[in-house]
Formats: structure tokens, C-alpha cells, sequence
């Protein structure tokens, strides 16, 4: 290591203080840099080192980089040093990598790796040992034949597509994996998509490894995640870290396993900066520590599939139930939502389907009701002269919350009170179309008013969440329940014997190349919550186009033939995974303002780069928070084209590199 030396001579003797010069990545949302900043220390400190430097005369939390010779500038001293372990060199190469693949200021990139709030106080004080126990997987059910064969194909370092039906069992396998990971002193880290599912997830992980599972996530206190980081960075023995995607840069000191479950959703791709993709960052992550990275699905994304039979990654397909039962299958019925007699009693749900709901009711079993449409109703118009209610500032629908009487912009949550008459001819029939859930919650009840009926969404305060209610709802405490698609994902009710989808099309026709797969994906989710092998059950599936072949693909689990012709569509119009994708937006005051910045802009980018350029168009959602916005669609065949555009970018532009859709 080179370090400057300064010497003192004022006095008879000549002394010399040693000078160490160090890189640090400062976690600060207001450093805007792409290049670490530069701090001295009297003393030699290990990269990974985390330290208080000062930065715009604030301290702030930072991790050493790297060691450097003395700069020709003047540079601030490092301020305190954590007596804490190093941050692993692993997650530094991964921060690097990231801010490369994503470009984001370094300090963004900076506070994936260290948690808001840590000082020297609460780090010395917060920290909890684990006790080391031995694993016992012995009260879990015996692993079935296909459990086993691709346990034990999953056995080296590697991409793993592990396509698994909803029931058969694919939680047992990420169970038996990280066993072996604890067994060969590794640690693993198992992401779930929704928070919601993390109690049942850790619940079932704590009863076999007890101490070593560390829950980390968002919905926790700031306190609550210190400790879970504390409790990972100084832990002794290798951990299980279960969490979602934030998870994947806990600081594991020996990392073995990577488990992505239900690696299709959405919720994996990171929408604020760094706008990343879990799965990408788990691939280069597991490569650079040998570890087996598993992406279970039972709906594997387009693109995870096409791109693992290119690249001859291992896909494992399970098809059969874990549980033997004698109800190992589910029956479905379609109803037509054009039958207007079929909705005598409700205008939401079916006469068959609210004679089956009575049925469970007398069965004591559990039923669930799924829309993915939040709040009670989502138009509110005037039927007199055809105003609808509009966000002043966004110009989309508001929302109509009956049980606060308001209406609210989902967008930018803007609020105003739900009017008495029309505003613009004041006549007082205003009326309530395109029912959400709390409308449905609220139909169910009076249907039904001895049934214990609850709604799960992201409305939802914090007492009423899915999380905090799930041992309730999993013992039967609740007849049931309606929600939007957090209810879809990964949840196990023994009691769940009857599914509404009350309208299966809500995706189907949205403007972007995704939605025939975002449909199949959840229509085939939603449905795997029945048929597990506790109950009979059965679906009812309300929809306009009960003959769409998306829709008949989901209900006879037909994978292949869905991608088969969804890999066709987009190779004919040159989507993902054909392409990268760069999504540009550019927000202006006037409307003529962003389309002209669009046009300027598409110019710049055909003259100077290999992609080709599909707009100016305006945006979905063409007017935000005030503003007009207009999006350019940048597709290349070599991505590192769109990172160079994105580093060009004039000021005034937002961009989304890798989009998971494009509205």
C-alpha cells in the first residue's frame, strides 16, 4: 500500500504520522457521484471497513472500497470506524457490477448494502448472538420421488429452473437445499416476492433450523432491520436470510444457496433507482460465490425459460402433488359475464358461485374471492351529463373508498371527498361503476351477514395485513376472504375449498406485450390455491371471453403450449427475451413541450447508436402529478448500446432500463 507521510519538526525531535488515503462509498441519497469519494485514517483499515465520514458537513454511513495513494486535493479524515466485521468483498464486486449494469449515483448503489440508521450506538448494543443448533428436518413429510431427484440435481454451483406445479411441493425442496448449504457451512438466502408470504415461509423454515432463519424486509421497524442485518453481518455460523428482494444483499459471510420463489412476479424488479432485476443480480451474485441459484415457479417467466434452454441450463419440471389425497384435483367453471340472468342477486358475483360460497359456509370450509381492482369503485361518473371524477394533477380515474367516503388517485394519492351532486350540471344521480374489492367485501357481508368476511390489499393498515392475521386465517378464523393478487401467491389453506375469480380479464387487454402473460401467470396462480390435496375444491371463473385461449391454456396448466405461441409473438414483433429494452420518459409542462423533447431526443439517438427507436407516444399514463409525459421505446440487440444512451441522457429525462412492461 502507498500512503503520503507528513512531518512535524517544531519541536527537538522529528515525528512522523502515518497517512492512509481509502475510497468510500457513502450512503447518501444526496450524493449524486459515479466515483467513490476519497477520506484519510491514521490507521490501516480492511476494505469492507464500514465508517462515518463527513460529507457536505453532514456524517453520514460508508464502506471502504479500496485503498489509494495520496490524492493531489485536500481529503477529510474518516471519522469514526465500526467495530463491526467487514462488509463481504462479494457484495462490493456486486455494488460494482451493479452501478455498471444499472447506472444509479453511488450513493443509492450504496444503501443496498448498508441499513438506514446504523451508528456507533446501535451497533454495538443491537446485535444478537444465534445460538447454533442442529438442523431437523424429521417432522417434515417424506420427500416424494420427484423431490428427491431433483434434490439431487440440484448439486453444484449453477442456474436452476425449477418448474414446479402449485402443491407439489417445491417450499420442501428449498428446505432440503439449504440444509445441505448449513451442512457444508454455507449460508443461504431464500426470497419471496410478497411480504405477506414471509410468515408462512420463516414459520415453516424456524421449525427445522430454528435461531438460523433471519427475517429481513421492509414492513419491519427500523429497529426490527438493523437487528435482522446486526444478527447477519456478525453471526458465527451460517444463516438462512429469508426476505424479499432487498434480501439478497444481506452480508452472509459464506454464501451456498440462492432460492428465488415464485421467480416470475413482478415485485422482483426493482422500480426506484437501481432499477434492477432481482433474477440478473442473483445470477452474477451466485456466479461470483459458486452458489446454486434455483428460480421455482410454477409459471416460469418467458424469458427465465428461453433463456435457460439456450444457455442448456437444468430446467426440473414437477408435476404431481406432494400430498397424496383423494381430491388431488380442482374442478373448474367458467361463467360468461355476458349472461346478465346469471347475476340476479349480485352484480358481482354469479348465482353458482354464491351458491357455493353458501355451501362452504356450511362445510365450515374457506372460501376466497380474488379481483385484482383496489378500493370500492373505480369510476365515478355522472349520469346525467357523463363527468367522470379525474386526478387534477394526473388526469386518470380516481377512486372511489366507500368506508372513507373519498376519492383518491392511486398515482400520486391525491384525495377529495366523494361529491353529493355533480359538479359540472349538479345533478345528484352520480353513480359508482367497476367495482374493488372493498365493493365486493362489502356485497359478500350482506349476502352473507354471519360469514367473518376480510379484505386483503395494499390498503390495508398494518393490524389488518395478511402477514399479521395469517396463523388466524390459516386455522379457519376467517369464512372469506377477498383480496387482490397478494392473496394469489404461495399461500397454503388447508381450509380453502372454493375460488371466485370474479373477473379474469383485467389484465388481458392492457396495451403491452406482457399482459397475455401477466394473465397467465395469475389466472394459474390464483387457481393452484385450490386442488392441494386438503379439500375438494372448486373454481369459478367469471369472464367475458371464457373461450380465449390464454385462459384455457392457465385452466388445463398447459405451459408449453402458452409459451410456445407467446415466444412466437414476440420474436415476431422483436420483444424481450429477443431484445433489451430501454423505456425513456420525458415530463414537461405542456404537452407540446414533451412531445418536441421526444422528438429531439429519438433524432439523437438514430443518428448516434444501434437500436432502433419506436415512438414519441404518450406515456400510459399521459398526464402525472401536473405533468405531460412522453416515452421513447429503445430496443437493442446489444444492451450495453442502451447504458450508453442512458449515461448521454440530457437533463429532464427518467429512464427504465430492463421495464418489466411498458405502460
Amino acid at each position: 500500500m502507498v500512503f503520503g507521510k507528513t512531518n512535524f519538526d517544531d519541536f527537538d525531535g522529528l515525528y512522523l504520522i502515518d497517512m492512509y488515503y481509502y475510497f468510500v462509498w457513502v450512503r447518501s441519497s444526496r450524493y449524486h457521484g459515479q466515483t467513490p469519494l476519497t477520506y484519510s485514517y491514521d490507521k490501516r483499515l480492511s476494505t469492507g471497513s464500514i465508517v462515518i465520514v463527513e460529507m457536505q458537513k453532514e456524517l453520514v454511513v460508508g464502506v471502504i472500497s479500496g485503498s489509494t495513494t495520496k490524492p493531489k486535493f485536500k481529503t477529510k479524515p474518516i471519522v469514526e470506524v465500526f467495530d463491526l466485521p467487514r462488509v463481504p468483498d462479494y457484495l462490493l464486486k456486486v455494488a460494482a457490477w451493479l452501478q455498471a449494469y444499472y447506472p444509479a449515483p453511488l450513493g443509492i448503489i450504496a444503501q443496498q448494502l448498508i441499513p438506514a440508521g446504523l451508528t456507533l450506538k446501535n451497533s454495538s448494543g443491537e446485535a444478537e448472538p444465534i445460538k447454533i443448533g442442529k438442523s431437523n428436518l424429521s417432522k417434515l413429510p417424506k420427500l416424494t420421488k420427484d423431490q428427491v431427484a431433483a434434490v439431487e440435481q440440484i448439486s453444484e454451483p449453477n442456474t436452476y429452473v425449477l418448474h414446479g406445479a402449485t402443491g407439489s411441493g417445491k417450499t420442501r425442496i428449498y428446505m432440503e437445499l439449504a440444509a445441505k448449504a448449513l451442512a457444508a457451512n454455507k449460508s443461504a438466502i431464500i426470497l419471496t416476492p410478497e411480504i405477506s408470504l414471509i410468515t408462512q415461509l420463516a414459520g415453516n423454515f424456524s421449525q427445522s433450523f430454528g435461531e438460523r432463519v433471519v427475517v429481513y424486509h421492509s414492513h419491519q421497524t427500523p429497529l426490527e432491520r438493523r437487528k435482522a442485518w446486526l444478527k447477519v453481518l456478525t453471526a458465527k455460523v451460517p444463516v438462512i436470510v429469508i426476505g424479499p428482494r432487498s434480501a439478497l444483499f444481506s452480508p452472509v459471510e459464506r454464501l451456498g444457496l440462492i432460492v428465488i420463489d415464485e421467480s416470475h412476479e413482478s415485485a422482483y424488479k426493482q422500480e426506484q433507482a437501481p432499477q434492477y432485476q432481482t433474477g440478473r443480480v442473483a445470477s452474477y451474485l451466485a456466479g461470483i460465490t459458486r452458489s446454486e441459484l434455483v428460480l421455482g415457479s410454477a409459471t416460469p417467466s418467458v424469458s427465465d425459460y428461453y433463456l435457460a434452454e439456450q444457455k442448456k441450463k437444468p430446467i426440473i419440471t414437477i408435476s404431481n402433488l406432494a400430498q397424496d389425497s383423494i381430491h388431488p384435483d380442482s374442478k373448474i367453471t367458467f361463467v360468461d359475464r355476458k349472461d346478465h340472468s346469471l347475476f340476479s342477486r349480485s352484480q358481482f358475483l354469479s348465482q353458482p358461485l354464491i351458491e357455493a360460497l353458501q355451501a362452504a359456509l356450511n362445510r365450515k370450509e374457506q372460501s376466497l374471492l380474488y379481483l385484482n381492482r383496489r378500493g370500492t369503485a373505480r369510476l365515478v361518473m355522472c349520469s346525467n351529463c357523463g363527468w367522470q371524477a379525474a386526478c387534477p394533477h394526473c388526469d386518470i380515474p380516481l377512486t372511489y373508498h366507500g368506508d372513507h367516503h373519498e376519492m383518491r388517485c392511486h398515482s400520486c394519492n391525491y384525495r377529495s371527498k366523494a361529491p353529493s351532486s355533480c359538479p359540472n350540471c349538479q345533478h345528484p344521480d352520480v353513480t359508482y361503476k367497476t367495482a374493488g374489492t372493498k365493493a365486493i367485501a362489502a356485497d359478500v357481508q350482506k349476502l352473507f351477514p354471519q360469514a367473518r368476511v376480510s379484505r386483503f390489499d395494499t390498503d390495508n393498515l398494518k393490524a389488518e395485513r395478511f402477514e399479521q392475521n395469517y396463523q388466524a386465517i390459516h386455522e379457519g378464523d376467517v369464512d372469506i376472504l377477498v383480496g387482490t393478487q397478494l392473496l394469489a401467491k404461495g399461500i397454503d389453506l388447508p381450509k380453502l375449498s372454493t375460488l371466485g375469480i370474479l373477473l379474469a380479464d383485467t389484465s388481458l387487454y392492457m396495451p403491452d406485450y406482457t399482459s397475455q402473460e401477466r394473465t397467465f401467470q395469475l389466472i394459474s396462480q390464483v387457481l393452484g390455491r385450490i386442488g392441494r390435496g386438503h379439500v375438494a375444491g372448486h373454481a369459478f371463473i367469471q369472464t367475458y371471453h371464457p373461450d380465449h385461449p390464454v385462459l384455457k391454456a392457465a385452466v388445463n396448466s398447459d405451459y408449453r403450449t402458452f409459451y410456445k405461441a407467446e415466444l412466437a409473438e414476440r420474436k415476431q414483433y422483436l420483444f424481450p427475451p429477443f431484445c433489451y429494452l430501454l423505456k425513456l420518459t420525458a415530463r414537461r409542462s405542456s404537452v407540446n413541450a414533451a412531445m418536441k423533447a421526444a422528438e429531439n431526443l429519438k433524432s439523437q439517438i438514430e443518428g448516434s447508436y444501434k437500436v432502433r427507436v419506436e415512438g414519441p407516444a404518450p406515456s400510459f399514463y399521459e398526464r402525472l402529478q401536473g405533468k405531460y409525459q412522453w416515452q421513447l421505446i429503445v430496443k437493442a440487440l446489444d444492451r450495453q448500446e442502451l447504458v450508453k444512451i442512458i449515461s448521454a441522457l440530457p437533463s429532464g429525462w427518467s429512464y427504465d432500463i430492463d421495464p418489466l412492461d411498458l405502460l
